[in-house]
């Protein structure tokens, strides 16, 4: 009866904390002792007690602020700068930039809605079918949260594994990369053709002046990530850091942000991170009960029995979460089934911070597949192409995402040979 509340909750629309808290009342008032009702708020609330999870409404803060401080236009003029020229231009732009935004938001939602209202309507004026350059967007948009800071990251890292952080960051710079320069050899190969024009020559004067205003937002990232890396502060430190950085970013040197705006910017982070924070809670209660009674090990046990190779262990879990990726959210289903797989994959002998990587990149891929993908669902909202037309774009897109994930699951190196070339 548990596991069909669950899942009519989950059919029927119910945000998946709610779901699970509904399925874990259920439990708690009719399976006697020692289980009790009181048990979930307990350990919904000691899922939440952490001083590290502060960490998260700070990116979240941190991103809002340097999106409303007008950096987007700056990336794009930078990324425009560097590649703007290249065969397939602003195809490109729009993927490096994606890149470079990475580094400020974490969110692949963030991005696409930040972005995809610039890129999609430019890459139209340009000769791009509107539905092509909303598919672009989204799919360049999973970079968001590989490459560091990631929220993702920081979730995977201080609450469901305890996998360092300064690693795991680390860690995901090669595959955002690597998905960058895939989704680029794409254009090139496929799509260059659209674009009709290409930019007239910029005085040399005013491409410094882009530069330099490209530079400013992006030594957020250098900073917050090298000093995490160095020691110096936690990530919740870090986190605190960016959130003064990017201030005086907005109100002292673009001078963009005024005290006006500071309400609607925390209204709107308290928003979002309270539905992170929602669902982190209801996972707790919810992995309290397995662990109580020993599910992830008798999982652990029966996996073994039947799989004791980790190439094949690996295939299965891709195919897993791209499969959970279809119906559930990307942050939800990690804090589900990871618990109980990250021990085996440990029993296999994969390194932690491969699988880690693996589990986020696999499940970021879920944001642009429908039916339940948010990224598709933010650039249709942006684009009006329908989620039809979208999905079908979509689709060469989602192939070279998931030969990337195929590469760096099956040549850990690109995962993890940057953490341990700097000693993690």
């Amino acid at each position: 009866m548990v596991y069909i509340i669950l899942l009519a909750g989950l059919t029927v629309g119910v945000p998946v904390a709610f779901a699970i808290v509904a399925a874990l009342l259920y439990f708690m008032a009719t399976a006697g002792f020692p289980y009790q009702l009181s048990t979930v708020a307990t350990e919904m609330f000691s899922g939440l007690n952490s001083f590290a999870l502060l960490a998260i409404p700070l990116f979240v803060l941190a991103g809002e602020l340097m999106n409303e401080s007008g950096i987007t236009v700056r990336i794009i003029a930078f990324s425009k700068v560097l590649i703007g020229r290249v065969k397939g231009g602003l195809a490109h732009v729009n993927i490096w930039a994606s890149v470079i935004f990475a580094g400020l938001s974490g969110s692949a939602v963030a991005d696409t809605s930040a972005l995809g209202r610039v890129f999609i309507p430019e890459m139209e004026k340009e000769g791009y079918p509107r539905d092509f350059a909303a598919a672009l967007t989204a799919a360049s948009s999973v970079i968001g949260p590989i490459i560091p800071p990631s929220i993702p990251v920081i979730i995977y890292a201080l609450i469901v594994t305890g996998v360092s952080v300064p690693s795991l960051f680390l860690a995901g710079i090669v595959p955002g990369v690597l998905l960058a320069l895939f989704l680029s050899g794409y254009v090139v190969l496929f799509a260059s053709k659209y674009e009709k024009r290409h930019d007239v020559l910029m005085p040399r004067e005013e491409k410094r002046t882009i530069l330099i205003d490209g530079i400013i937002p992006l030594m957020m990232p250098v900073f917050v990530v090298g000093a995490i890396l160095l020691g110096i502060v936690t990530p919740t430190e870090a986190a605190a850091f960016a959130v003064a950085y990017a201030l005086f970013v907005g109100m002292v040197l673009f001078r963009k942000l005024s005290w006006r705006d500071l309400p609607g910017i925390f209204s709107r982070t308290m928003v979002d991170s309270a539905v992170i924070m929602i669902i982190i809670a209801a996972v707790g209660a919810a992995n309290w009960l397995l662990t109580y009674n020993r599910v992830p090990n008798l999982l652990t046990e029966l996996t073994l029995s039947y799989i004791s190779v980790q190439w094949t262990f690996l295939l299965a879990v891709i195919v897993l979460f791209l499969l959970v990726g279809l119906f559930l959210e990307g942050i939800a289903a990690m804090l589900v089934l990871v618990p109980i797989l990250h021990p085996i994959a440990v029993s296999l002998g994969v390194d932690p911070v491969h699988f880690g990587i693996v589990v986020i990149f696999n499940l970021m891929i879920g944001m642009i597949t429908p039916p339940m993908g948010l990224c598709l669902f933010v650039a249709d909202s942006v684009a009006g192409v329908g989620l039809g037309r979208l999905s079908k774009r979509i689709l060469p897109l989602f192939l070279v995402e998931l030969l990337v994930l195929l590469i760096i699951t099956f040549v850990p190196v690109t995962v993890t040979g940057l953490p341990h070339l700097l000693g993690y």
